[in-house]
């Protein structure tokens, strides 16, 4: 068989950084000091290219144009190679898989994401080991079928593959520094890759790419707390611009029972605006009958976002108003998984 032909796409973060002799901060660096210091990789036999941003860049800086600069990246060179990494910071890399999910319609080989917690040149370093299993996920193919074993933007960090639009950072200490808290790791790496063929997405490989490059940001979050009172809430929701809101409430998708706080609601969504509803929590989703708090605001007119997490809600919602949907259009599209982020059955 020919050499697994693969295509990384460094954006920068903590995998490729390095200390400033003077402060003693990090600070991003170019890919060639990233590939010095792991020679392992010429171990693999790989035909692997690059494509490096210039330059690198902090992912706390991380936005919605560099997402659909990785998108183009992909599509552009999409049947030049088997599989696509993407090394990226650890802060925003779960909106930025997110992202990509829904940017790179009819998906059929692999995008895997990794960085790591400590830079490449460290002793201890993470990097090393998530950039080597990266590269071997990407290039891994059925042996039945000769097809990519993995067909979809997944989040590969230290024991763990997880669904890229279904995970979220846990921890900014630990190497296992990520989660998917609503649904089964993709695959788990010790001695071995062990993937769980059930849960890998598998779609139809003969339909071609199908990329959606455009987002649209006027979107925003608001988080509910105790204390939050009717003038800030309306302000919030009167913001100028703003076509959808992502609204963070409490356990199985509770608010306040308030009237004022229903009303408020309910007239920003009569006045067109999108109200998606996100639960705070990192397991389970939003059951909107199960209390009447939850209840009285699904009856506003809110969306409810099951087991969605607020990643995936954030820039799902970005990607459905850059296709120039109308708002009940928008709201249809937020009710149903369109790359596997959530699981609706399991709620109905």
């Amino acid at each position: 068989m020919a050499k697994p032909r693969i295509l990384i796409v460094y954006t920068g973060g903590t995998i490729g950084m390095i200390e400033d002799p003077v402060t003693k901060s990090l600070k991003p660096f170019d890919f060639s000091h990233l590939m010095d210091n792991v020679p392992k990789v010429k171990m693999l036999d790989y035909h692997i290219d690059n494509i490096q941003f210039n330059p690198p860049i902090d992912s706390s800086d991380m936005n919605p144009g560099h997402w659909m600069d990785i998108a183009r990246s992909i599509a552009c060179n999409y049947d030049d190679y088997d599989g696509f990494v993407v090394l990226h910071g650890t802060d925003t890399m779960a909106y930025t898989a997110s992202a990509l999910s829904f940017m790179l319609a009819n998906l059929s080989k692999p995008v895997i994401i990794t960085g790591s917690q400590l830079p490449i040149g460290e002793v201890r370093t993470d990097g090393e080991e998530n950039l080597i299993t990266a590269l071997q996920i990407a290039a891994d193919r059925d042996p039945n079928t000769g097809k990519p074993t993995v067909r979809e933007v997944a989040i590969l960090f230290e024991n763990y593959l997880w669904r890229g639009n279904r995970s979220t950072k846990r921890s900014a200490d630990n190497f296992n520094a990520f989660k998917s808290n609503n649904y089964p790791a993709l695959a788990k790496i010790g001695l071995g890759i062990h993937f769980d063929r059930d849960a890998l997405a598998r779609p139809d490989t003969n339909r071609p790419l199908n990329p959606r490059f455009h987002l649209d940001t006027s979107v925003m979050a608001i988080d509910l707390f105790p204390g939050l009172n009717e003038t800030v809430l309306r302000h919030l929701l009167s913001t100028p611009g703003i076509k959808g809101i992502v609204l963070r409430t409490y356990g199985t998708g509770n608010g306040p029972t308030a009237q004022w706080f229903i009303n408020a609601i309910r007239e920003t969504v009569e006045r067109g605006v999108v109200v998606l509803n996100v639960t705070q929590c990192v397991n389970g989703g939003v059951r909107a009958n199960r209390y009447l708090a939850g209840d009285l605001l699904a009856a506003t007119g809110v969306v409810s976002g099951y087991d969605i997490t607020f990643e995936a809600a954030i820039t799902k919602m970005m990607f459905l108003f850059g296709l120039d949907l109308t708002p009940d259009e928008v709201r249809k599209c937020l009710e149903q998984p369109i790359a596997g982020e959530m699981t609706v059955a399991s709620f109905l």
